[in-house]
């Protein structure tokens, strides 16, 4: 069995040639043989969308164990922004490993922390003061900005969209809109958590103005202004289906909370560091949050994570309130930098736009030859399709989930992997690293063309 198409990228800058090749079966023997191992020692709740086992990765293509090459099209779900294995971001934390892998930030410090840091309060927007604490993951990142909030405002309350998705802790748990999987059966949660209507133009076809005054109506009612410790929001949700708010929604929930003393927590989690354009996505909405989120894209695919907000804010906490035995790895933080740098050096954000105008262009061309695809959405390198029912796409845009699994499975077994999401899991979300060429998208635009065909769409 043999499927090569020749995408190749002419740079000596790649270590595996950048194309689609399928050479045995998926899943192949050595990937079946580790699986089974795997089964035997791995519990269930620890799944995988592909039993495909990874070998190398290099700029947007994976190489499993069995000589397959794949098309990479979700990037860790958002993390190897900058391509797996980029070269800067592997000569950085290989050079930090020679010298300090771990001191404890909190014991003795080190130059990385403070320099990412810096970099964060240079770019995430706002040119006022801010802090930044640097930790793990994601969910880390939330658990920490809500903390700071509940300090520095002396209020309990954590408002969230729906849709929304923040994480697998006990207190983002809580925080998520979709129970399935993340937190059935794992409860009791943390309380306190008060979920409020999002902007959702595709299904609500209400403008920004409307959706924020409903959803601020909402929160006034239920909640009270005066116990809301913070509002987070993602400004692009991703778990969500890469919800792209109303114009105007966001602006009209940040000036509601900063006149309410509520602190805006923005959720870049997923959206941030370069993968819409901007260094982070808060600011194609004119939004200048309190508190910024940072994670997955940040360093290359090492884990790290911030919390960076106004300075007043911040340092709210007394000290050795915040920290972790790992937050701020120099490694880790090594890696962050050279990820900073290679934004620069490679006009990254001029790349995601090439990406969006490419991507973009090929699924508008699908949406018109099948009518189960209901709206093409996304901004930049962060793009989804949301899929219906035949015949609803205008009516009652019945989700077609069905489809979405049929697709994934189909691009599967021909080299391109894509990844899923919405609240209804009928979304197929396109997060690229901003390595990829227009090359590859359009190999994996016409797999996929072939995978709608095949459903008879």
């Amino acid at each position: 069995m043999t499927d090569t198409i020749d995408t190749s990228i002419a740079t000596p800058s790649y270590s595996v040639t950048q194309e689609r090749r399928i050479v045995t079966a998926i899943p192949g023997p050595k990937s079946e043989e580790l699986h089974r191992r795997r089964l035997a020692v791995v519990p269930r709740g620890v799944s995988s969308a592909l039993p495909v086992y990874i070998a190398k990765a290099n700029g947007a293509i994976l190489v499993d164990v069995d000589g397959n090459q794949f098309i990479d099209l979700g990037a860790g779900i958002g993390v190897t922004t900058v391509g797996h294995t980029e070269k800067a971001v592997v000569d950085a934390a290989a050079g930090q490993l020679q010298d300090v892998i771990h001191t404890l930030f909190t014991i003795t410090p080190y130059e990385e922390y403070v320099r990412v840091a810096e970099l964060l309060a240079e770019h995430t927007p706002g040119d006022f003061e801010k802090r930044t604490v640097l930790v793990n993951s994601g969910a880390e990142a939330v658990e920490n900005g809500v903390k700071i909030a509940r300090k520095h405002t002396g209020r309990n309350g954590v408002a969230v969209l729906e849709h929304a998705y923040h994480g697998r802790t006990n207190l983002t748990m809580a925080m998520n809109f979709k129970a399935a999987p993340y937190s059935t059966g794992f409860g009791p949660f943390a309380g306190d958590v008060y979920r409020a209507p999002n902007s959702y133009p595709y299904h609500d076809g209400l403008s920004g103005t409307e959706a924020a005054a409903r959803t601020i109506n909402y929160l006034e009612k239920t909640v009270g202004a005066a116990d809301l410790a913070c509002l987070v929001v993602e400004p692009i949700q991703g778990e969500g289906g890469f919800v792209v708010p109303a114009e105007g929604f966001l602006p009209a929930l940040q000036e509601w909370c900063t006149a309410q003393g509520i602190v805006f927590i923005a959720d870049e989690i997923q959206s941030g560091m370069a993968r819409t354009g901007a260094y982070f996505a808060s600011e194609h909405f004119g939004l200048v949050p309190d508190m910024v989120l940072s994670a997955k894209g940040i360093a290359g695919g090492l884990p790290l994570a911030g919390v960076t907000g106004r300075a007043e804010i911040m340092d709210a906490a007394q000290p050795g309130g915040l920290g972790g035995t790992f937050g701020g790895n120099p490694v880790a933080a090594a890696a962050a930098i050279a990820v900073f740098e290679q934004i620069e050096a490679g006009s990254l954000l001029a790349e995601a736009k090439r990406i969006e105008q490419t991507l973009y262009a090929g699924l508008l061309e699908l949406q018109a030859k099948y009518d189960i695809i209901g709206e093409v959405r996304g901004i930049g390198a962060m793009v989804a399709i949301e899929l219906v029912e035949p015949g609803t796409a205008s009516t009652t845009k019945t989700p077609n989930a069905e489809a979405v699994n049929a697709i994934v499975a189909f691009a599967a077994q021909r080299g391109v992997l894509v990844l899923t999401a919405g609240t209804y899991g009928n979304v197929l979300r396109f997060l690229p690293s901003l390595a990829v060429s227009d090359a590859l998208l359009a190999d994996a635009l016409s797999v996929l063309d072939e995978a709608f065909a095949s459903l008879g769409a």
